[in-house]
């Protein structure tokens, strides 16, 4: 076991120093907890604000009268640009009405139109989500705009919430053109609610959307927009176009555990196959990031985290994770900051996200000889060694719909 350990030791020394580099090109940035969060509160909560001071700069600010109506601009598509920033290099894509439509996934789906572009093709999908089903939504988790930060909901409830959104579904797209699959580019999506207070609160840009398309206002819709390249320099010509639809997995929480000493054994069910696992406690260690590496002039962070290595029987996909339950400690300010366009801290800093919870674990699969396919799962940050017992938290990695491919052309 010598040699296992000290090469788990040199794997989490290389996890550090990816988190730290990380951390010092992303440190000014939210973090990535309220990243995750804000993908379902653009669905249901008040973001009108953000929005408007997002566009203060251009000239939908009518003599930055906030009253004004702004005026719909035109319809235009482009490889590069997106919902916000439409505007791109060259012309604009040539607009193939599609009009298909078919259900998956538990939703009705349009796709209104293609854009042949220079680069390749764009793609709008347009999700029909019923209003009672985000009504009932919005109810159990009392969500409105007094009740949209993060820190309000535990990291379980986050994932709860985000698969209980019915205007959110993460979806993998492939389009094949004339027989030959396409590359994808890059995507992106707005959402309409007819749930809100008040149609203002809605984004402009999805509100376009759903006019352009002529979509009904009664329900809600997702519009997700994904560009592929053409396989070669030249645009060639539209003979055939069909589209596979995949969902991304869904993080499902699963249940907690507390263990004390190397050899305890939790033993826990899959929701979907009930395959019963016995997860085996192969390690626990004090582990120590440098402050030097993770710290900065203004902000100390916390250091002190405990490694579980361990292994599953039967040894499972890669569909099964351990978390820490608990949140890192917040870093510290020491010395406060002075230009007054710095941006604030808020909640926990990126590092502590990637190592201790809310996105990803840190989770190592080594093997050898000695011990196959041992795992190591890393605590949340604190400023002092942990004394008690560190409860941990299963994850499951499911997909709920089987992927499926509907012929556009």
């Amino acid at each position: 076991m010598k040699r296992t350990n000290k090469n788990i030791k040199q794997n989490i020394f290389m996890i550090s120093l990816i988190i730290i580099e990380v951390t010092q090109k992303i440190r000014i940035m939210e973090t990535i907890m309220n990243r995750i969060f804000q993908k379902f509160l653009q669905s249901v909560i008040d973001l009108s604000s953000v929005g408007a001071k997002c566009r203060e700069d251009n000239t939908h600010d009518i003599d930055m009268n906030p009253d004004a109506e702004v005026p719909i601009p035109e319809w235009k598509v482009y490889f590069d640009g997106n919902f916000w920033e439409p505007s791109g290099k060259g012309h604009a894509g040539t607009e193939l009405r599609l009009n298909k439509q078919f259900e998956w996934a538990g939703h009705h789906w349009i796709i209104p139109a293609v854009y042949s572009c220079n680069k390749g093709l764009v793609l709008d999908f347009c999700m029909c989500t019923p209003a009672e089903d985000i009504r009932e939504f919005m109810k159990k988790w009392d969500l409105s705009p007094e009740n949209d930060s993060c820190l309000n909901f535990t990291q379980e409830q986050q994932l709860q919430i985000d698969l209980d959104n019915p205007l959110c579904l993460d979806i993998i797209p492939c389009l094949k053109l004339n027989g030959k699959t396409m590359q994808a580019s890059h995507s992106c999506s707005v959402v309409f609610n007819p749930c809100l207070s008040d149609e203002t609160n809605n984004e402009l840009e999805a509100k376009w959307a759903v006019k352009h398309y002529e979509l009904d206002i009664s329900y809600g819709w997702m519009i997700f927009r994904a560009a592929f390249l053409w396989s070669g320099k030249r645009r060639p010509a539209i003979k055939s176009l069909s589209l596979t639809m995949e969902q991304q997995p869904f993080r499902v929480p699963g249940p907690h555990f507390k263990i004390h000493a190397p050899g305890d054994q939790f033993t826990f069910s899959h929701p979907v196959s009930e395959t019963e696992y016995a997860l085996t406690v192969q390690k626990l260690e004090q582990q120590t990031l440098s402050q030097n590496h993770v710290g900065s002039d203004r902000w100390l962070y916390p250091t002190h985290f405990i490694t579980m290595s361990y292994t599953l029987s039967p040894e499972p996909d890669n569909d099964i994770s351990i978390h820490d339950c608990a949140d890192s400690d917040k870093p510290l300010e020491v010395v406060p900051a002075t230009d007054s366009f710095t941006p604030e801290m808020q909640n926990d800093i990126a590092c502590i996200d990637i190592i201790g919870g809310a996105e990803e674990p840190t989770v190592i699969l080594y093997s050898d000889s000695n011990q196959a396919n041992l795992h190591v799962a890393c605590s949340a940050l604190h400023f002092k060694p942990v004394s008690d017992d560190t409860e941990w938290r299963i994850e499951f990695n499911i997909i709920r719909s089987s992927k499926k491919t509907f012929l556009l052309i």
